[in-house]
């Protein structure tokens, strides 16, 4: 694999996660629980959708075969997807998306944080700009969890069981494979595994402000690093490419 391949395959695993989460953000738009939520998530889903697509163009340009960020976007299979299984998983009520956003707003923030830091100057301004927009994001979410965990009876239960349901998803983000092997000795990529303690410490000290308890015993999901997901991706795809697909020559 040479340096380039690996910048490529790296970009489009950050542009995955990214475009798939925004995606599945943006389903909670005009239905949130009231109108001041309703707007701070969907202004965070176009932020996120924001990095998405300046990861998107520059993962084509790096690719180098003419393809487009729109052709990346709606023109792959979910075998050729990339994003962590936790960014994929159902909106379930508010509180299960309230806690998987605040699980992967945590990583994000100590991940592009580090990122900013990368030899490849595009990543590192990506990256800057993205930190800005994460440190609210984090606060944001970190706020709800809180207001759920100590709020009713009913409210500390859902947000319980979110946690249940998505710790699973959660040893995944910081696995590591050849691309990371090979960006890392470029001083380009992430050392994942750097990572983990910290965003670990910090997840935990936001569970125990909560009132929450970590699940005892959890068999931990894999897969993605191979373009192996959970079948809820085919559906997001069919709805998110559904229209490109149809009228693939179409302009706005």
């Amino acid at each position: 694999m040479t340096k380039q391949e690996a910048l490529f395959k790296y970009t489009l695993r950050l542009s995955d996660n990214s475009l798939i989460l925004a995606q599945r953000l943006s389903e909670w738009t005009s239905k949130g629980p009231f109108l001041e939520e309703d707007l701070a998530l969907t202004n965070i889903a176009l932020d996120i959708l924001g990095q998405a697509n300046s990861l998107l163009e520059y993962a084509a340009k790096t690719e180098g075969k003419g393809r487009t960020s729109d052709e990346l976007a709606f023109f792959r299979n979910e075998r050729e997807f990339y994003n962590t299984l936790l960014v994929e998983q159902p909106n379930g009520d508010y509180a299960q998306t309230i806690l998987r956003q605040c699980l992967i707003d945590n990583f994000d923030l100590l991940f592009y944080t580090e990122l900013a830091k990368s030899k490849d100057e595009t990543l590192a301004a990506i990256a800057a700009k993205s930190i800005k927009e994460i440190t609210y994001h984090v606060r944001h979410t970190s706020s709800w969890v809180d207001r759920f965990g100590n709020g009713t009876e009913e409210s500390h239960t859902r947000i319980q069981n979110a946690l249940n349901e998505l710790w699973r998803f959660t040893d995944e983000l910081f696995e590591m494979n050849d691309v990371d092997a090979l960006l890392l000795k470029e001083n380009v990529a992430v050392d994942l595994a750097a990572l983990k303690p910290i965003w670990k410490k910090q997840v935990e000290a936001t569970l125990e402000k909560a009132n929450l308890k970590l699940p005892e015993t959890v068999f931990m999901q894999t897969g993605s690093r191979n373009a192996k997901h959970t079948e809820h991706l085919g559906y997001i795809l069919a709805e998110m490419q559904y229209l490109p697909r149809m009228h693939p020559t179409a302009k706005w």
